[in-house]
């Protein structure tokens, strides 16, 4: 009993040793997500189009740059993936700092803020299914499912973090004070990750040959397209909250990306096993229901708590999304195309995220902040009808 009790602590230090790159690059990620759309609408005058457009510059980035990175992993090993994402975050914060000296003049921040969102889209690329290639590798694919749902408790937990510690320190240090954190940060990240050993994917005996990106990302196509109807949600409220709460005079906005986290963290740890017990499409059936739920109580709060609570309701409908459909998507490919699987799927989320900007930025412009959630709970109720009629195929 004693040794697997200590076979347990054992895999989830290491676990939490590989899952900590995912954590320190989207805690880069949470410092800047609800600071710079209020900067740039407020502060530089732009539309919040405008401002939804440079944030989803972002989500494009990272999508050119997945099967970059799966193709690294898969023939190189993780740690060069991860390296060089910690590098390209340390170099936001160095733009981050040019972009608010550079406030005087709109169009030039502007153009600074947007390199910064082409640094981070391509560090968040590479750092997106590496450390939880890194982790298969090392503990085995028999966890996959709790290595999946831990990198979202590290990816989340830092993003609600992230939110609104950026806040603060823009409060009392300015953006000067956010760039150096970044910058801190990013180069802690690259030389912890210089000192782990790297793993390459060894193809075994009888298993086929390594298929190209473009086959394996057709075959992880049907559940990246639910992940994708689902994670607009989300997106929809990591771009736009703190604007929504603005636009009905509420304070803390940023408090909802906090909440939202806090209770994405709760599900992942207390209902990722349900993954292996009910099944993957189920899981991802209630949890696409769980976040329309809580979607549509944001969307009808009359008061900042009711869209808290909204809030926390979508995260935890949302969490277990992203494994549910991800754990069905891996089953596809042959493990020599795992790297290539995390990032073709991850895909996914990021197409979803980076058109949210300029598609719920201008449902705002054109209808109003009003309409923002009605239009986001039509397509994760499309997420639903998808992962329905998936679950039915496959009683087939």
């Amino acid at each position: 009993m004693d040794a697997t009790i200590d076979n347990s602590k054992s895999r989830s230090t290491s676990l939490i040793s590989y899952v900590i790159f995912t954590f320190i690059g989207y805690l880069i990620i949470g410092l800047s997500l609800s600071v710079l759309p209020v900067f740039i609408h407020q502060d530089l005058g732009f539309s919040m189009l405008i401002a939804g457009m440079v944030i989803s510059l972002q989500y494009v980035m990272t999508f050119l740059m997945r099967a970059y990175s799966g193709k690294i992993v898969d023939n190189h090993g993780p740690k060069p993936a991860v390296l060089a994402s910690m590098f390209g975050f340390s170099m936001t914060g160095i733009v981050l700092i040019a972009a608010y000296y550079f406030k005087f003049s709109p169009i030039v921040s502007l153009g600074l803020l947007i390199i910064t969102r082409l640094f981070t889209g391509s560090a968040e690329g590479m750092i997106g299914a590496s450390p939880i290639n890194w982790a298969i590798m090392s503990l085995g694919k028999q966890h996959m499912a709790k290595i999946i749902s831990y990198n979202g408790v590290a990816c989340y937990s830092a993003l609600a973090l992230g939110a609104s510690l950026g806040v603060t320190i823009v409060k009392h240090f300015d953006f000067y004070g956010l760039g150096a954190l970044i910058f801190i940060l990013g180069i802690l990240g690259y030389l912890f990750a210089r000192g782990k050993d790297n793993i390459s994917c060894q193809k075994t005996e009888g298993e086929d040959e390594r298929k190209s990106f473009w086959k394996v990302l057709a075959k992880v196509a049907p559940y990246g397209f639910g992940l994708a109807l689902g994670g607009l949600g989300f997106a929809t409220i990591s771009t736009f909250i703190t604007l929504y709460y603005d636009y009905h005079h509420w304070q803390n906005g940023a408090l909802c990306l906090s909440v939202f986290g806090i209770l994405f963290v709760v599900s992942r740890l207390m209902f990722s096993h349900a993954i292996n017990k009910y099944g993957g499409l189920n899981v991802a059936i209630v949890s696409l229901a769980v976040e329309t739920l809580g979607l549509t109580i944001i969307c009808l709060a009359t008061h900042p708590y009711l869209a808290l609570i909204g809030a926390g309701i979508t995260g935890l409908g949302f969490s277990l999304i992203f494994p549910a459909l991800g754990v069905m998507a891996m089953k596809t490919v042959p493990s020599s195309n795992q790297g290539s699987a995390l990032a073709g799927y991850g895909l996914f989320i990021d197409i979803s995220l980076g058109i949210t900007g300029p598609l719920i930025g201008g449902v705002a412009d054109s209808f109003g902040l009003n309409y923002i959630f009605p239009f986001s709970i039509g397509i994760v109720m499309l997420g639903l009808v998808l992962a329905c009629y998936l679950k039915v195929n496959q009683s087939k």
